[in-house]
């Protein structure tokens, strides 16, 4: 029988990619572990394995394409002793279970990929929608069809995949405004839906006040083209790594209740540790040194070590329960062409500064040619954020779930301050905590910020 060879879910959060390259044709033999093909993710370009031994048989989605959904099938597999050509006009037939209850039982439900072009033609009457609701009082059944199940509640119709959509972006699919058959919630609705748009307001519970309102709903694309003459701007579509960038940024925004603290530090004594240790680096037989220290390098550590002395900041904010996280997992985001990305150094609080430097600089020049792999850029539980390279001297960062926490870091300039009366100049770096309030409170932020200047300013104390 034949086997068919499915688009893989390289990470959790991953619903489609691009078919980059066949490594195998059409013909060859293949064992179980060859690499056959190549995926490029919203992140990286990750290796696809044969998960059984056989011959391709028939390639059904040729590299290049873009956007093929998770659980797509993409090429045919003849067992060992198998006839290729039988298998080659047999295999591929059959959807996937996933996929096929996703598609069914009418055709809106397609793939996140398709429910993702779609949804910019129906931009504009999800916004009219969501302008609607947020202005009229009228009941919920009125704009989304509901039945009562055998428990009396009210029971949504809405695809399968939006289903799984909505509960993945954490949204109750009964707040969605419907834009498919009947109202049907479909994908694309939940896709408006994680940008702020095509929201209900949440109803309100027996004797409590009236919800908040919703959010009212940024202008369509139709609405923000109209501003500019035609002709006057190139359009450049998004690819999946700023889409994703995108929706992640807006849910963090829309979700979380940031707030912010800024500490000054004065890191002199750390340049002056710095230099010290990069001039005292081994050197190999062409004059290389084994390591050079950068001051994020030391940022890294001090934050790690931070939360470890204030252990109940080093935490991720769950609906049911609070994770208190053993390791300190540090995030550090790196610039990449079209975006960004933050791989974590694990156990930071417990390497070497040197380990650390020597962690990032592969991370980065992988994260770049988009090399790495979904476990080294997903979880930790805080990241840096450091743009003290350009100039900048004081910013806030977004906070990247499922971290509580991020940390922004400004340049270290001259500046005048004032110690016993006199006016001196000292190095100093600006650094702003961004706290997710439903997990760090202000005290506990200005505890763990007071921890990393402590560390900071004081390299020695990362060595005791």
């Amino acid at each position: 029988m034949p086997i068919n060879i499915l688009m893989p879910a390289l990470s959790p959060t991953m619903e489609k990619g691009n078919l980059a390259k066949w490594l195998k044709k059409e013909g060859d033999a293949v064992k179980s572990g060859d690499i056959i093909a190549e995926i490029e993710t919203d992140k990286a370009t990750m290796e696809v394995e044969a998960v059984d031994d056989g011959t391709i048989a028939k390639i059904l989605v040729p590299e290049g394409t873009q956007d093929v959904a998770v659980n797509d099938v993409i090429a045919v597999l003849a067992g060992e002793g198998e006839d290729v050509k039988a298998a080659a006009a047999g295999g591929g037939g059959a959807k996937p279970a996933a996929a096929a209850k996703a598609e069914a039982p009418t055709s809106e439900a397609k793939p996140a990929a398709a429910s993702a072009q779609a949804a910019a033609p129906t931009a504009a009457p999800a916004q009219a929608k969501a302008t609607a609701a947020a202005t009229t009082a009228a009941p919920a059944a009125a704009s989304q069809p509901a039945a009562m199940n055998g428990s009396g509640q009210s029971r949504v119709f809405s695809s399968p995949l939006a289903r799984r959509l909505a509960k993945d972006a954490g949204i109750d699919v009964a707040r969605i405004e419907g834009t498919g058959p009947h109202g049907r919630v479909v994908a694309r609705d939940v896709e408006a839906a994680r940008s702020g748009k095509g929201l209900k307001a949440a109803p309100a519970a027996p004797g409590t006040a009236a919800a908040a309102p919703v959010l009212a709903a940024g202008p369509s694309e139709q609405q923000v083209r109209a501003m500019f003459a035609e002709g006057s701007y190139e359009v450049v579509p998004h690819d999946n790594m700023r889409k994703i960038i995108a929706q992640r940024l807006t849910q963090s925004k829309q979700t979380i209740p940031h707030f912010y603290l800024t500490v000054d530090c004065d890191i002199g004594k750390l340049t002056a540790a710095r230099e010290e240790i990069n001039a005292a680096a081994p050197k190999d037989k062409d004059g290389k040194p084994a390591y050079k220290l950068s001051v994020n390098d030391f940022v890294i550590k001090a934050l790690a070590l931070a939360l470890q002395r204030v252990p109940d900041a080093n935490v991720t904010w769950t609906d049911g329960a609070m994770l208190k996280h053993k390791a300190s997992d540090v995030g550090v985001a790196v610039a990449i062409p079209g975006g960004l990305i933050t791989p974590v150094v694990r156990n930071a609080h417990s390497k070497p500064v040197s380990v650390i430097s020597a962690e990032m600089k592969d991370f980065a020049a992988r994260a770049r040619a988009r090399k790495l792999k979904p476990e080294e850029y997903q979880g930790g539980t805080t990241a840096v954020s450091n743009l003290g390279m350009y100039g900048i001297k004081e910013f806030s960062g977004v906070i990247n779930p499922p971290h509580a926490t991020i940390l922004a870091v400004g340049v270290g300039e001259e500046r005048a301050v004032v110690r016993d009366g006199k006016i001196e100049v000292a190095t100093i770096m600006s650094a702003t905590l961004s706290c997710d309030h439903r997990a760090v409170d202000g005290a506990l932020g200005a505890e763990f910020l007071a921890a990393f200047k402590r560390l900071i300013e004081n390299p020695v104390m990362m060595v005791v």
